[in-house]
């Protein structure tokens, strides 16, 4: 599974745009994965917008992830679900999840990456790599060192989340990460799809030159 460009979106840094015509455009851009995180929606609105997304995914072959909601997610048919320190915990979605399902957990540590692991996660994401605006709940970010020091505790793909844009995401490639999830340098750019046809060349470009 390919995890390289993995878009989040968002309706409010998305210039009005629905969370399902933010993932059409991304993944007419390349993303391989969509993730819907909307923390303002109630559970019937998220069901209602990933049943949307869900679409979109499955017309164009790129996964779709629900954030934090495990019910939405099962609901809406997604491919997995992404959960934070304060959700659900992975071995409990694990038991409720069918055969197949993914689970990503955000991690802020290698020492955390390896519980996660354990636990039964499919991915685990460094969050956040670097400060970001694009979540009020970020943090300060972890800086590339222990983005390095997660690669080395886990075999799992990993992605890097938080302040990633254009002139950054080769130092993240070449730091040990599989791909990376964006919000604002994909859906806050005023062409979408253009913004992620960037980073996914980009991205590829920095794999070919760490291989």
């Amino acid at each position: 599974m390919a995890y390289d460009l993995y878009v989040i979106t968002d309706e409010e840094i998305g210039q009005g745009l629905s969370h399902a015509e933010l993932a059409r455009r991304a993944v007419d851009g390349g993303a391989d994965v969509i993730q819907l995180r909307d923390k303002r929606f109630s559970g019937r609105a998220l069901l209602n917008a990933a049943v949307a997304v869900r679409k979109v995914t499955r017309d164009a072959g790129a996964l779709f992830i629900v954030n934090d909601r495990l019910d939405v997610a099962l609901a809406a048919g997604a491919d997995g679900v992404h959960l934070g320190a304060s959700d659900l915990p992975i071995g409990e979605a694990r038991r409720l999840a069918p055969p197949g399902f993914i689970i990503g957990a955000s991690v802020g540590s290698a020492a955390a990456a390896v519980r996660a692991a354990a636990e039964g996660a499919d991915y685990v994401a460094l969050s956040p790599t670097f400060s970001t605006g694009s979540k009020d709940d970020a943090g300060l970010g972890h800086g590339l060192a222990v983005l390095s020091a997660v690669r080395a505790a886990v075999s799992l793909p990993l992605v890097a989340i938080g302040g990633i844009n254009a002139a950054n995401v080769a130092d993240v490639i070449a730091a040990g990460a599989d791909g990376v999830a964006v919000i604002s340098a994909v859906v806050g750019q005023e062409d979408v799809t253009a913004a992620a046809r960037d980073l996914r060349s980009r991205i590829a470009a920095a794999k070919a030159g760490r291989r």
